[in-house]
């Protein structure tokens, strides 16, 4: 993608219009779909709109703070990258320049386990703070495996997701495919013909594939059993004492992702995590679960005071990373609003896209009238 393509892109969702032209529909979809009829996914961003900042005038805004500090990491504004897998299906820059991208803006990076990039990989890629994301598997080995090697490669802080017992039904995907194993239809298979510029690069570059699992399986083993073999560790008989079992492992910052309710919130605070990341897997897995923003408030006065609370789902705008702050949010995380434009242009289509959402957090942190990003509280928003 032309540097006067991505200049054009004002905003995250014009990342989105670029990764829309630029990827074959599998690919897209696979990126952009959710669970069935996606009223979830959709929640997650409209659900801002049920609120409304409150600003403050006649204040020195000369010179504002938007930095916070998250899971032990300084960083220089309040949002950060969440995991996302298969980064260079879309863009042979993958996850190491997802990475240097967030650390170019200032920012965090978390690593998938189904990655195509190894975990020692990005470590050398970016000096920037760096999370692993983490299941507990039916191969405990594994996931132990996983622990030390983040020890190793010197891995800020650990990630549990813990709203993956099974996986959702994501009927884009079933549309074209893109499913475990792929099932790719004649209409996908002409559509990536289409694309000449992916396809060129798809063809140009190793294999995508899931590099931080592959070595489990004998070699020569293909991609697609591969990811039959990850599907089949994910363990629904997981509870509370395995998440206890794995924060005893690791000895930094631990989070557990994918909370919705008070009751799990307040069993992180008894397990010892160190947050709770709100969050609903970006609508992929139960629809009609509530968007993060929607209970936020409710978890942080209910543990807030415990452990660190981070919304991750549904951001699109510098002005819902202030609202949930308002409403008690440590810091927020996403996903698609990098990928896009790691999908648009590789590393400096995700650096510019999480530059513009920087760029709105300060500008609106100047319009609210308040120069401290923690000192941003109820009094800034109204609900509507």
């Amino acid at each position: 993608m032309s540097k006067r393509k991505l200049d054009s892109c004002h905003k995250v969702m014009d990342f989105r219009n670029l990764a829309e032209k630029r990827l074959p529909a599998p690919m897209f979809h696979y990126i952009d779909g959710a669970a069935e009829d996606e009223w979830t996914y959709r929640q997650n961003t409209s659900a801002f709109d049920q609120y409304e900042l409150v600003p403050r005038f006649l204040v020195d805004v000369e010179n504002i703070d938007t930095s916070v500090t998250v899971l032990g990491q300084k960083l220089e504004w309040p949002f950060f990258c969440s995991p996302t897998g298969f980064h260079r299906l879309f863009h042979p820059d993958g996850e190491g320049g997802a990475a240097r991208a967030a650390s170019r803006a200032g920012t965090m990076f978390c690593l998938s386990t189904i990655s195509t990039t190894t975990i020692e990989e990005v470590a050398k890629a970016s000096k920037g703070p760096k999370v692993f994301q983490i299941y507990v598997l039916k191969d405990r080995g594994l996931s132990q495996e996983y622990i030390q090697r983040c020890k190793e490669s010197n891995y800020d802080a650990l990630c549990l997701t813990v709203d993956v017992p099974s996986n959702g039904r994501r009927e884009r995907d079933l549309m074209t495919g893109m499913t475990v194993p792929p099932r790719l239809t004649l209409k996908s298979y002409l559509d990536i013909a289409r694309h000449f510029d992916w396809t060129f690069k798809y063809l140009t570059h190793k294999t995508p594939s899931m590099v931080n699992i592959e070595h489990r399986l004998p070699q020569g083993t293909s991609d697609v059993s591969v990811m039959d073999f990850m599907n089949s560790q994910f363990d629904r008989t997981v509870t509370w004492k395995d998440a206890a079992w794995m924060i005893e492992q690791w000895d930094k910052p631990f989070a557990i992702k994918g909370i919705l309710s008070v009751e799990d919130a307040k069993k992180a605070v008894e397990v010892g995590a160190s947050a709770v990341m709100v969050s609903n897997h970006g609508g992929r897995q139960m629809d009609s679960s509530p968007a993060p923003i929607e209970v936020i408030a409710d978890i942080v006065d209910a543990v807030g005071d415990k452990l660190e609370v981070i919304l991750d789902g549904g951001i699109r705008r510098g002005t819902h990373i202030l609202k949930a702050l308002s409403l008690g949010a440590r810091a927020c995380m996403g996903g698609r609003a990098y990928l896009y434009g790691l999908a648009a242009g590789g590393e400096e289509g995700a650096y510019r896209s999480l530059g513009l959402l920087r760029d709105e957090v300060q500008n609106n942190m100047i319009l609210l009238g308040c120069t401290d990003v923690n000192k941003i509280t109820a009094d800034h928003f109204r609900k509507v």
